[in-house]
């Protein structure tokens, strides 16, 4: 593009981007910071800058796949920021308005020129450190950060092993103390009872609910004592989870990332509060989104490898134990890899025999042995109220807000497996409060009658529907949500308030025991309450909506550079994200494999 016409288009572009940027900012009633302030022209002209430099950066030759790409990026990031703005102002999406709509489409050109230019740039920045390195242009070898390089190169692969897991286990340590037994939270209670009880159900995995309720109960039995038993299985995920990030700093350095990014990998596994907060947890999720790491890990390898990783046994066993622990720890584990079965087929042509073998055997292991454990163990069956989650919750909001739209044949037939009593306790944010109710034996005599009842309000209320999913969901898409969702619900030791980032608290037969009460009231702080959420910039690390978009950067380019052995990984964890806003709401335990591969996504940007 010439210069005048670069300079001419920026200027308006960055205008109209600078007009309606009100409606992408949550700003409720100080609009008038941006629409009508002096902050406004600083805006338009870092914003024209920036598109003019993007426009001189991107040449005169354009990749329509890659412009395709970004400009599809662009479109949902700002379908994303408008409607979140509007679903965090007044819990409802206003589809009918065109102010809304037009800064979509204005803003979807800005970013789709930002997007194209940030992956060109960054390509033509790791080929020019590509060029540098085949140099090899001279290190200072007398420096003292390279001679602790070399003697710790010098040591053997076993002892470094043991030296990381050590350390991570004491940086990890101090936390333990000043929440000691742990963070005994998320239905830790109801599956320590369902061990204690011999009272089993298929709600939560069986082999956490073993692993969980039997170590506490085999401890408690040793040394009376609950809390030495909490204690033992936060020990224990601990050691468990200080392997399986030494694994991947391990992986890194095989893998030629550079000494710099695995430190600052070490560092973060080591102490970035979510991290550290899931390690100690006992709910499923730190298990299960470790056993993803090290599946994602292991998928990389095959796509980059192929004939080589089904010649080696340990690769495959490897895998295979993965999927496994992956898919026994949380339900949607398992359907997100039952969907991305297939697209593995279709990508490994040269190996697709064997791969269908191995995937055959993963999954008939798995099943299998999932369904003899719930036989073994009489467990009942849990319901469908998980699966429905969504169309329960857009059901109950309909009867909230289009009560009148129900004849008097909607309303007997919606009272047989959600009774007017459950309707009451209907809230935007989490579907919880309703699907409790859920009559599963009503809706197992006819399926059919209630789905239609469905589809008929769905029909009448479409938007209703769309914005009862978006309220249970846009906190995994919209980076400026406050986690609040339990708000004013009380549980065992407080009544969430403002923030529910984090359960926080030990629930009975568990008590918690400060060793560190000062450490103990910092994590009790970020987990309750909005202090983090709200600090510029680093309230971004605490954000799944943002850490999602940086995922969707990243996916978006390992597609324009044509790193296609990548896009497989990528795409698992794209799909245990679909099945996240497909849940009751939103929590960062649902996307914790978003924060366990920053340092990936961060890998393949600058490395």
């Amino acid at each position: 593009m010439q210069k005048k016409k670069a300079i001419i288009v920026s200027l308006l572009l960055a205008l109209a981007g600078t007009w309606c940027l009100p409606k992408m900012l949550n700003l409720k009633e100080n609009s008038l910071a941006i629409s009508n302030s002096f902050l406004s022209v600083f805006l338009w002209g870092g914003c024209a800058y920036a598109l003019y430099r993007s426009f001189v950066n991107a040449g005169k030759k354009i990749d329509r796949k890659s412009a395709a790409a970004a400009g599809f990026l662009g479109l949902l990031f700002s379908c994303c920021i408008a409607f979140g703005v509007q679903l965090d102002y007044g819990e409802n999406v206003n589809f009918k308005d065109s102010g809304m709509w037009i800064a979509i489409v204005i803003w979807t050109g800005i970013l789709a020129i930002w997007i194209q230019c940030t992956w060109k740039t960054l390509e033509a920045w790791q080929k020019r450190r590509d060029r540098d390195k085949s140099e090899k242009k001279s290190v200072d070898r007398d420096s003292v950060w390279h001679k602790l390089y070399g003697k710790w190169n010098g040591l053997s692969e076993r002892k470094r092993t043991a030296l990381t897991m050590c350390l991570f286990f004491l940086c990890w340590l101090p936390v333990f103390l000043a929440v000691y037994p742990g963070f005994f939270v998320y239905d830790a209670q109801d599956e320590f009872i369902q061990v204690q009880t011999r009272n089993f159900t298929t709600h939560h995995p069986l082999f956490h609910v073993l692993l969980l309720g039997g170590t506490i109960l085999g401890v408690n039995k040793l040394t009376d004592s609950y809390n030495m038993g909490i204690a033992a299985y936060t020990l224990l995920q601990m050691l468990f989870m200080s392997g399986v990030f030494t694994y991947v700093v391990s992986y890194m350095k095989k893998r030629g990332v550079a000494f710099l990014l695995r430190a600052g990998t070490f560092f973060y596994f080591a102490f970035f509060p979510v991290i550290v907060m899931f390690t100690l947890c006992s709910a499923k999720d730190g298990i299960f989104t470790a056993a993803l790491l090290l599946l994602l890990l292991s998928m990389a390898d095959m796509a980059r490898e192929k004939e080589s990783f089904f010649a080696s046994w340990k690769k495959l066993l490897f895998f295979g134990s993965c999927a496994f622990v992956m898919m026994s720890f949380r339900h949607n584990g398992m359907y997100a890899f039952l969907v991305m079965a297939p697209v593995l087929l279709f990508y490994m042509k040269d190996v697709r025999r064997k791969l269908a073998f191995l995937l055959g055997g993963i999954f008939a292991v798995y099943f299998l042995a999932a369904a003899g454990l719930s036989a073994l163990l009489s467990a009942q069956s849990a319901g469908k109220q998980e699966m429905l989650t969504v169309p329960l919750q857009q059901l109950s909001r309909a009867y909230e807000y289009d009560r009148e739209s129900f004849t008097e044949e909607d309303l007997e037939t919606l009272y047989e497996i959600l009774p007017e009593e459950a309707l009451r306790f209907y809230t935007a944010k989490v579907s919880d409060g309703v699907k409790i109710w859920f009559d599963n034996e009503a809706y197992a005599a006819d399926p059919g009658k209630y789905m239609r009842l469905w589809a008929k309000i769905g029909m009448e209320h479409p938007f209703t529907y769309i914005n009862a999913w978006f309220m249970t969901s846009y906190g995994l898409w919209y980076p400026d949500t406050v986690i609040d969702v339990y708000r004013g619900n009380e549980v065992f030791t407080f009544t969430y308030e403002d923030s529910s980032f984090f359960g926080y608290e030990v629930e009975q037969p568990g008590t918690r025991e400060s060793k560190l009460p000062i450490l103990n009231d910092w994590y009790r702080s970020m987990s309750l309450e909005v202090a983090q959420q709200k600090v510029p910039v680093l309230s971004m690390m605490f954000s799944a909506g943002f850490l999602f978009w940086v995922f969707a950067f990243t996916f978006g380019y390992t597609y324009y550079t044509r790193r296609y052995d990548l896009l497989i990984p990528f795409l698992m964890v794209l799909l245990v994200w679909l099945t996240a806003i497909l849940g009751p709401t939103y929590l960062p335990r649902y996307v914790l494999i978003l924060w366990f591969t920053l340092p990936a996504m961060v890998a393949v940007l600058v490395n």
